[in-house]
């Protein structure tokens, strides 16, 4: 993004630190998203549209306004500030017309009990290191470091190296979580200043893919075969998704599994882990407004997740379930 304190000047000629992108969490103590202990920081925007998304918050590059009914007392202080009549009191409740929300926060900051929430906002990369930099200990004395995920931390390329040269500068070990989904020039640039890339793989089926996803992985698989070609380049983790009935059918699997084959013994390649799925993002689609579609999945079974395991297993592929 660019920043308004200098209209004149490209992203690039910005100092990294006064870059500005807009995120929506700031996560500390997070153990799966990297080794060690780490800080991630969820970027706002993406361009994929996955059916079983955890972040629904993310999608958007804009703001947006979540609301809890069961937090809201009703007392009307978001009637107050709010000058597009997005809020009113209706017999003694509180009714959020979304469609006339113009997504400022002002109501969100009137809030007393937190039933409305903004995700989404503008800082300068500055900040974000500066509450990184909080728990630099911990990073230290377990291998930990900064994570970027999403959101897709590719949709806002200068932020994002902004942030990744400013760790580096800072010898905090740097890593992107992200979909592949962007093209070379960015994927490359965003990625080179990784130490780790944990790559998101959803399905190798390219119809399959798109009807899930809204996107074709062709630009995905072709990224990740180029990643993993460059010497010099980060390490990766790949990140398997596992959704009852979207793509854990027994032709899917496979194709995953002689997908990862192919790849297995690559000196780029760490790791593979399974992602299970789970339902703690349906009261999100709620919150924001968003139709969850498929709501009433139920995670996968223990057995079945090591059903999975055993047959990465017998092709001679270790996979571990995060």
């Amino acid at each position: 993004m660019h920043s308004s304190e200098h209209p004149h000047k490209s992203d690039s000629q910005i100092p990294s630190a006064a870059v500005k992108g807009r995120i929506f969490d700031v996560q500390t103590f997070s153990i799966h998203d990297g080794p060690g202990i780490r800080t991630t920081v969820f970027l706002k925007g993406c361009p994929l549209r996955c059916v079983w998304c955890h972040n629904p918050e993310s999608m958007e590059t804009e703001p947006d306004v979540g609301f809890i009914p069961a937090k809201c007392i009703a007392c009307g202080q978001c009637t107050l500030v709010c000058t597009h009549e997005g809020h009113a009191i209706v017999d003694g409740r509180h009714v959020f017309q979304r469609a006339l929300c113009v997504r400022c926060g002002s109501c969100t900051t009137e809030c007393p009990t937190g039933a409305l929430e903004l995700a989404g906002k503008e800082v300068t990369a500055a900040w974000v290191m500066s509450e990184v930099e909080k728990d630099r200990m911990f990073y230290e004395r377990s291998g930990g470091g900064i994570t970027l995920s999403g959101g897709e931390p590719l949709m806002q390329p200068e932020f994002s190296t902004a942030l990744l040269r400013l760790a580096r500068d800072s010898h905090l070990h740097t890593a992107v979580d992200t979909s592949g989904y962007a093209g070379q020039t960015v994927f490359d640039r965003v990625t080179a200043l990784a130490d780790l890339v944990l790559f998101d793989i959803k399905m190798i089926d390219e119809r399959a893919h798109r009807r899930l996803t809204g996107v074709s992985n062709r630009r995905i698989l072709r990224n990740l075969q180029r990643l993993l070609r460059d010497e010099n380049g980060p390490k990766v983790w790949l990140r398997l998704p596992v959704i009852p009935g979207q793509n854990d059918s027994p032709d899917a699997i496979q194709n995953l599994i002689d997908f990862c084959a192919s790849l297995w013994g690559n000196p780029r390649l760490e790791a593979i882990h399974l992602m299970p799925y789970h339902r703690l993002a349906e009261s999100k689609y709620q919150e924001f407004g968003k139709r969850y579609l498929i709501n009433g999945t139920h995670p996968p079974a223990d057995e079945d997740i090591s059903a999975i395991i055993r047959r990465f297993s017998e092709r001679g592929v270790p996979v571990t379930r995060s």
